[in-house]
């Protein structure tokens, strides 16, 4: 799709329907979730996709700080998308608590609370030296959002292989058509904010290849985050997929022909970090 301006983006995204419509999650078969075994080795995969969902209003929040957050549309677009993330969240955690893995009714306070004071410190001086590049900086945060919404679905995707369970596929479907959605308005975005100027691209091809890391590291336990995208992406097909999938969708952007920094940066995790679960606090 091409837009002319970012309104246009907006109007566009603001005209998709969501996928998971309450009639939807209302009928969500949750009754048939036992009847279904669930791989034991995929809980913390799940907790971690979770967590992460959970965790966007600290995102929304950290980008409010900066000229991005601030941008009119892209922060049109947040509110909604904030929204959407949250319920990824909220549906994997009843699906978890329906396969018979207990959380507590404050799991979202805690897993809000557990993020370490470091990563705090470390967001703010991030957010500061963005504030320092200014609006040219936009370019790099729709770029790293391109590659995380198109992280986060093929996640989705693979977990849905490797699950083969009907319930949380059916659900699951839904999440991936939505975080789709929220792909394109970056892709889309970032497009435009890259044709700006060759300013805007140096930084973001900078800013990635040196510095993009999965999302949620750093604001989750790093055997958690490694385990899960060794689960998911471990070994040469798991790297063609992530290849094919992810990356190559990123390198048509102004200023990211060529890339292969993530795509390594995720086949070096996925294949130097143990397959064996980190201990997890749930019954």
């Amino acid at each position: 799709m091409n837009f002319e301006t970012k309104q246009d983006v907006l109007d566009w995204y603001e005209g998709q329907e969501r996928a998971l419509t309450p009639s939807f999650i209302k009928d969500i078969p949750w009754h048939d979730v036992k009847n279904h075994r669930l791989p034991d080795d995929l809980v913390p995969v799940l907790i971690y996709m979770r967590d992460i969902e959970i965790l966007t209003d600290m995102y929304h929040e950290e980008l409010r700080r900066t000229p991005t957050g601030k941008d009119r549309v892209i922060s049109k677009f947040m509110e909604r998308w904030g929204i959407e993330e949250i319920t990824h969240g909220e549906l994997i955690n009843r699906f978890l608590n329906e396969a018979g893995y207990n959380t507590p009714v404050t799991w979202k306070e805690d897993v809000k609370s557990s993020v370490t004071s470091k990563y705090h410190l470390y967001a703010r001086l991030l957010t500061t030296l963005t504030n320092c590049v200014g609006k040219s900086f936009t370019a790099t945060h729709m770029a790293y959002g391109a590659i995380n919404e198109l992280s986060a679905a093929q996640s989705y995707r693979r977990l849905i292989a490797k699950a083969e369970h009907p319930v949380l596929t059916h659900f699951v479907k839904g999440i991936i058509r939505e975080e789709s959605v929220h792909t394109q308005f970056y892709l889309s975005v970032a497009r435009l904010e890259l044709r700006k100027s060759r300013f805007a691209r140096r930084i973001a091809r900078f800013v990635i290849d040196n510095f993009w890391n999965p999302v949620g590291s750093g604001a989750r336990p790093k055997d958690l985050s490694d385990y899960t995208i060794a689960k998911l992406f471990h070994g040469k097909e798991g790297h063609d997929w992530f290849e094919r999938l992810v990356t190559e969708k990123i390198r048509p952007l102004p200023g990211f022909d060529g890339l292969t920094s993530v795509t390594e940066r995720i086949a070096v995790i996925a294949d130097e970090s143990p397959l064996s679960a980190p201990r997890l606090l749930i019954n």
